[in-house]
């Protein structure tokens, strides 16, 4: 199987969607001649021209609007919104009406709508270009949120995701754009609420979103060497979550790290150690479940401060050693 980058199986995925599906366009900041900021559109208005791959202004609000208008009449709109931290000017749109629409009018409307957005740290972009807002969004009742770490998720998943009738939150962390893995050509989706078990392991579950997951599996190549056998659950979707594979792996090991980027205070790493502690797993414990988190200030933009903010490789090898003391 060949193998591409993240950003080239997003693209793939919405290129193929809008060749099979004249309802499915784009629309979002300089993803135009320009190819988005971080270059995942690039080519696409070359073959889909300027009336499927519509560049807006900076105008989250009006991006977000628009695209919930266009789902209600039929259409299946991806919006972009250049990074993450600027869907706090599309909240309105996101959470008060793409939402909510389909459960207040009775089913009789749908809103078939993605909203895709880079997030994360590790480029320097700092405290306004850097944060992991999943969690808020995961939050709302009425919408899908999906957090894949492979470019193989990533294709499958965004297709799933353009067929779903439910607005759906694609984030996209933009350190795994230039990850790669084996991506079959052509058409073909994940089911949404569906883990993976990225790594099988016996010692401990580290149980881990978006990048973290590219952490968790180079921590367990270190553990290995010295004896421990670590698993790496990845949900993929944040909602639906996939509780059983995680409840399921806890109670295989009896030993739980949950990893995060997102600031740990309300962040979705105490709603993961909340789905262990209330479950059946919980019995099967041997040691307290362990957060690893983003601390609780903004993004520093120098490189060294900013590595510091989120978990790194070490931080996971160092907890897992703790737990097998």
């Amino acid at each position: 199987m060949r193998e591409i980058t993240y950003s080239e199986a997003v693209r793939e995925a919405m290129s193929e969607a809008m060749r099979e599906n004249e309802d499915v366009f784009l629309m979002g900041e300089d993803i135009g001649i320009y190819g988005g900021a971080f270059g995942v559109s690039r080519g696409m208005f070359e073959e889909f021209g300027e009336e499927r791959i519509r560049s807006t202004p900076i105008a989250e609000s009006v991006i977000a609007g628009a695209s919930v208008g266009a789902a209600m009449t039929g259409m299946r709109p991806i919006f972009e919104i250049q990074f993450s931290d600027f869907i706090t000017i599309a909240l309105d749109q996101i959470v008060n009406q793409a939402a909510k629409i389909r459960y207040m009018y009775g089913g009789k409307a749908k809103i078939p709508l993605v909203m895709r957005t880079p997030g994360g740290s590790g480029t320097g972009a700092a405290a306004q270009h850097s944060q992991s807002l999943e969690n808020w969004t995961a939050h709302i009742p009425g919408l899908k949120v999906i957090q894949p770490a492979t470019a193989y998720d990533a294709k499958g998943l965004l297709h799933a995701a353009i067929e779903d009738d439910n607005p759906v939150m694609f984030y996209e962390h933009k350190l795994c754009y230039r990850t790669s893995s084996d991506v079959p050509e052509g058409k073909y989706t994940i089911p949404i609420g569906v883990a993976d078990i990225k790594r099988e392991g016996s010692d401990i579950s580290v149980v881990a979103t978006g990048i973290m997951v590219h952490k968790a599996l180079e921590a367990a190549d270190i553990l290995a060497e010295e004896g421990i056998n670590i698993e790496v659950v990845d949900p993929r979707t944040l909602v639906p979550l996939d509780k059983e594979t995680i409840v399921d792996s806890v109670m295989k090991t009896g030993k739980a790290v949950v990893v995060t980027e997102a600031v740990k205070r309300s962040g979705f790493s105490a709603e993961l150690a909340s789905v262990i502690a209330e479950s059946e797993s919980f019995d099967f414990l041997d040691a307290p479940i362990v957060r690893l988190a983003g601390k609780e200030i903004p993004m520093p933009y120098h490189p060294e401060l900013e590595r510091k903010a989120v978990p790194q490789v070490e931080d996971i090898v160092e907890a897992c050693r703790e737990l097998m003391a």
